[in-house]
């Protein structure tokens, strides 16, 4: 398969996910989060679908890629186990956090996925460099979001 094919099917697979752990959870915007004291720094609703779509597509990129160029072996196979760990605890949090409401949990699942996209980073560093770069972003914002999702717990015990 084409690598133009493999990112394309790579982002659109990442995006589809992304959105079906975030629109089962929509309602929760609405009410329950609404009413949450917020720490400083809280971006306003209306910023987390575009930031989370631009992160997706690379976050799929950086998969693509790796797939595409990487040799067969125990690296690649290593590197795309951490990977789908990441996205299983990415897509576990919004339905933990928003759906479940459960903030505790969500910092859990948050921290250890800050966690598993680091050691993925330095995985998929070792089969195609370009890769840490790409999904540093998604890093800094899951960070940014671990420090949110700690204020609402410290804030709404």
């Amino acid at each position: 398969m084409p690598l133009p094919v493999k990112i394309i099917l790579s982002i659109a697979i990442v995006e589809a996910l992304g959105f079906l752990s975030g629109f089962s959870t929509m309602s929760s915007l609405k009410t329950w989060y609404v009413d949450l004291q917020k720490p400083p720094g809280t971006p306003p609703n209306w910023i987390f679908g575009p930031v989370w779509t631009a992160l997706y597509a690379l976050i799929g990129l950086s998969f693509a890629l790796v797939w595409h160029k990487a040799k067969p072996g125990p690296e690649k196979k290593q590197a795309l186990t951490l990977f789908v760990i990441q996205l299983v605890l990415n897509l576990a949090w919004t339905p933990t956090f928003f759906g479940a409401q459960q903030i505790l949990a969500g910092l859990v699942i948050i921290v250890l996925m800050a966690v598993m996209i680091y050691l993925t980073m330095r995985a998929f560093k070792k089969l195609v460099p370009m890769t840490f770069w790409l999904l540093l972003p998604y890093l800094l914002w899951v960070c940014y979001a671990t420090y949110l999702t700690a204020g609402n717990f410290i804030l709404n015990r």
